[in-house]
C-alpha cells in the first residue's frame, strides 16, 4: 500500500431538514453520528496510518474529524478553503422554494453563475486547487474529512469524467485519483 496520497471522506449526516440548501451553514451533526462515525473508522481501518488530518471548519467535519484524531491519537488541522461551497442568499432555503428560473439560471452557467451572492462553483474549484497544489507539496498520507462540493471539485482538479454530478452518500471514503504518489 502507497504510503503517501489523499484520502477524501464526507462528512456524517448533519442535521437538516430533507430538500434544504446548505452548504455554508454550520449544521451540528445529526443523532446517527456515533454509529456513521463507528463506520467511518471501521473504512478507514483499511487505509492505514495518516500523517495528517485536515477537517473543513463547519462543525458537521470537525466533529469527525476530532472523533478520528482521538481515535488515532492525531491532532487536527482546520483548512477553511475546504469547506463547503457559499450558497448566499440560498442557504437555508428549501430548493424548491429558490425558484425554477434562479435554479436554471445556475444550471445554464453552471461553473460561472452566483444569483445567490454567494461562490460561483469555478470559485469553489479554484479554492480547492490551491488547497490540492498545497497537498502535492506535502509529504506523507493525509486525510480530509470535507464536503460534497468538495470532493467533486478536488474530482474535477483529477480529471474524473463526470466530477461535478458525483453523488457520495454521508461518512463516504475515498482516495482522491489525482495524485501521482499514490
Amino acid at each position: 500500500m502507497a504510503r503517501d496520497g489523499l484520502i477524501l471522506v464526507r462528512h456524517t449526516r448533519p442535521e437538516v431538514a430533507p430538500g434544504i440548501c446548505y452548504g455554508l451553514t454550520d449544521l451540528d451533526c445529526a443523532d446517527s453520528f456515533a454509529g456513521e462515525a463507528a463506520a467511518v473508522r471501521a473504512a478507514l481501518a483499511a487505509e492505514g496510518a495518516f500523517d495528517a488530518i485536515i477537517s473543513s471548519p463547519l462543525r458537521r467535519c470537525r466533529r469527525l474529524a476530532e472523533s478520528l484524531g482521538a481515535e488515532l491519537g492525531q491532532n487536527i488541522e482546520i483548512e477553511a478553503d475546504i469547506r463547503e461551497m457559499d450558497f448566499g442568499d440560498w442557504e437555508g432555503r428549501r430548493w424548491d422554494a429558490i425558484g425554477r428560473d434562479a435554479l436554471d439560471r445556475w444550471a445554464g452557467d453552471f461553473m460561472h453563475a452566483r444569483d445567490h451572492g454567494g461562490e460561483s462553483v469555478a470559485m469553489l474549484a479554484a479554492r480547492v486547487e490551491a488547497v490540492l497544489a498545497a497537498h502535492r507539496a506535502r509529504p506523507g498520507r493525509t486525510l480530509w474529512v470535507t464536503h460534497m462540493g468538495v470532493i467533486r471539485a478536488a474530482l474535477a482538479a483529477a480529471g474524473v469524467d463526470g466530477a461535478w454530478s458525483t453523488q457520495l452518500g454521508y461518512g463516504a471514503v475515498l482516495r482522491w485519483p489525482g495524485d501521482d504518489r499514490v
